[in-house]
């Protein structure tokens, strides 16, 4: 009743408001105001220009200084080709750029060239611990929706600016590198020529590592994995795939690697995804009007699909900036109203709600979340077929229950929304590193029939705010619903279970943990009197008929005490199938580590054996 009571306020308040404003609703097709952070470059603009406002992007956000700023991009590229062989157009894609195309098809929108993602390199005289230039921090971007004919200029071309090229030379030239670690998705991309996902152009103390990444709905010719430490590829066709580390999953995929989980190898290949949904994206027709995209659900898929689905206007939506109050967002919604969030900071006194089935809630530019009272950021309630993507989630000052809330109950019969799925694609949550921040859980679904689709969970163990009583948070995802799939899923440092998985018949294809470094005692980490830490992933006994297939859990414990866990996962569900699970202790250095893989079952991944992966093939 007070819900309601709620929703009717806003609805009436909301009316006054815009009666008294002028505000409108929502933009002509024609021309949107998505606000000075959206940059929409067209083929009939001179290249100088382009190339010149997309270094200039760059040298702002390639640096590591950009890590946990509030800067925010969307680059779009209208339909039509850009760059040449004489005169390629290469840029580098940094923190909170988004970077896509909009044509209906991947292939309307060409860029001769490459749209980059290098290592971070440190000026020498701060390399003082000898790792020098990596990848492992390169989050937060993502590239989509277009075609990269990979073009080698000619010689002496100048074709990097230096402020942007670590190497002042053209190691990186004849090559896509999309050296990337976490929340860096590439979806609908076709690249014409290598795609290297480790930076190799190595010099002097360049080690170039890298920790994940996810691409869905994309065409490769040949795919260097090289020292990815775990990647997951999704409904993609690819011609060659060489190299690998601990964790390859393939789910989907035409052309990847056949299932080979040994050391040294590691890759799962799951044939067909049992339901699949692309992000809705952004398009441009010939006539300049605006429309959202929005990819059909697909059941026991593998390939790519360009073509199915629905496109709606951009009248449909109602446009917020971060200035826009939640008040306006909510009763818009409420009013049958889609929501697109421009780039920014968005720091909230009250929750979003999405009240209407088939809501499509887009982030452009990263969009970020901040509840600011302890509050959830946003909570959907008991309706299918939302739709929710492109956006961070951050913990604020005041700790909050849960940051996303999808569904009031899972009690909502399968045949209500077995068909129309609720979707969440490319949605990320932080606990601390922007800013101090803590949250009891991040995420948690209690909807049927939901697609958990690239989400990063990350309790920071670096940045703002960060340690073991600052930013607090037990767990990274509950799911209650049932006949939930989460694909390409990482949660890492939570201080108790990083997953909890109550639902039944759920599925995970893809996971990739650390546990926290920051464990400050045994006593302080213990998940019942007689076992060690927490698993982290926990299946429980509501969860009958999961399964799970090629999983990681890795430890590293840094406060120099002897801190373990028993078990990496845990299965107390009965008819839960396991294919692929791996342990690793990350380092050298550090004490203790993981006992076992799964309930006591595999060898130890400690000090003693570090670096060095320690498997379950199936279980039970």
């Amino acid at each position: 009743m007070a819900k309601r009571r709620f929703l009717a306020g806003a609805i009436a308040a909301t009316a006054v408001f815009f009666a008294l404003t002028g505000t409108a609703w929502a933009h002509s097709s024609a021309s949107p105001n998505f606000g000075p952070n959206v940059i929409v470059f067209t083929p009939a603009m001179a290249q100088s220009d382009i190339q010149a406002k997309l270094d200039a992007i760059s040298a702002q956000q390639v640096p590591n200084a950009a890590q946990f700023d509030t800067s925010r991009y969307s680059i779009f590229f209208e339909p039509g080709t850009y760059g040449s062989a004489a005169d390629p157009l290469v840029f580098q894609v940094g923190y909170y750029e988004q970077v896509a195309g909009l044509g209906a098809l991947p292939s309307d929108t060409v860029i001769n060239g490459e749209a980059q993602v290098l290592n971070q390199c440190p000026p020498p005289d701060q390399n003082t611990d000898g790792t020098g230039c990596t990848g492992l921090v390169n989050f937060w971007r993502s590239l989509s929706n277009l075609t990269i004919n990979v073009t080698v200029p000619p010689a002496g071309h100048v074709w990097s600016p230096p402020s942007n090229d670590p190497y002042g030379g053209d190691c990186d030239a004849s090559t896509e590198f999309w050296a990337a670690s976490q929340a860096a998705p590439l979806r609908r991309v076709i690249v014409n020529g290598n795609i290297f996902l480790q930076d190799y152009c190595t010099n002097t103390n360049i080690s170039g590592f890298v920790s994940g990444g996810f691409m869905s709905d994309d065409q490769f010719g040949f795919v260097c994995n090289c020292g990815q430490q775990q990647y997951f590829v999704r409904n993609s066709t690819i011609g060659n795939w060489s190299n690998g580390v601990w964790n390859q999953v393939f789910l989907g995929d035409v052309g990847a690697p056949p299932t080979n989980f040994t050391p040294g190898t590691q890759e799962t290949n799951v044939p067909t995804a049992r339901v699949s949904e692309e992000e809705p994206f952004l398009t441009t027709d010939s006539s300049g009007n605006w429309n959202v995209f929005v990819p059909s659900v697909r059941t026991n898929s593998s390939g790519t699909d360009y073509t199915s689905g629905t496109s709606l206007p951009i009248s449909k939506f109602f446009i917020a900036s971060p200035s826009t109050s939640v008040l306006a967002i909510d009763a818009a919604l409420a009013l049958g109203k889609n929501l697109i969030l421009t780039p920014g900071v968005y720091d909230l006194n009250a929750p979003i709600i999405v009240t209407r089935p088939d809501t499509i809630v887009l982030g452009l530019g990263f969009a970020t979340l901040v509840p600011q009272h302890g509050l959830m950021a946003m909570q959907t309630l008991d309706v299918p077929g939302v739709k929710i993507s492109g956006l961070i989630f951050d913990a604020g000052p005041v700790n909050s229950p849960v940051l996303l809330q999808v569904g009031v109950s899972h009690l909502v019969p399968f045949t209500k929304n077995a068909n129309d799925p609720t979707l969440l694609s490319d949605v990320f949550f932080r606990i601390g590193g922007a800013e101090a921040g803590k949250a009891t859980n991040s995420l948690v679904v209690n909807s049927n029939n939901t697609i958990i689709d690239d989400v990063w969970a990350w309790r920071a163990d670096h940045g703002a705010g960060v340690g073991w009583t600052s930013n607090t948070a037990d767990t990274g995802l509950v799911v209650n619903g049932d006949n939930v799939s989460a694909y390409g899923l990482a949660v890492e440092h939570y201080q108790k279970n990083e997953v909890i998985w109550n639902g039944q018949n759920g599925e995970d294809v893809f996971f990739q943990n650390e546990m926290p470094y920051d464990v400050p005692s045994q006593a302080a980490w213990m998940s019942s009197p007689t076992q060690k830490g927490y698993p982290s992933f926990l299946v429980t006994q509501k969860a009958s008929g999961f399964q799970g297939f090629g999983m990681g859990s890795y430890s590293f414990f840094n406060q120099g005490v002897d801190i373990h866990s028993s078990m990496a996962f845990q299965s107390l569900a009965t008819g839960a199938q396991w294919t692929d699970l791996a342990t690793v202790f990350l380092s050298t250095a550090g004490s203790g580590g993981i006992d076992s893989v799964i309930n006591g079952v595999g060898g130890s991944s400690t000090a003693a054996n570090p670096d060095t992966p320690v498997d379950v093939q199936s279980y039970p």
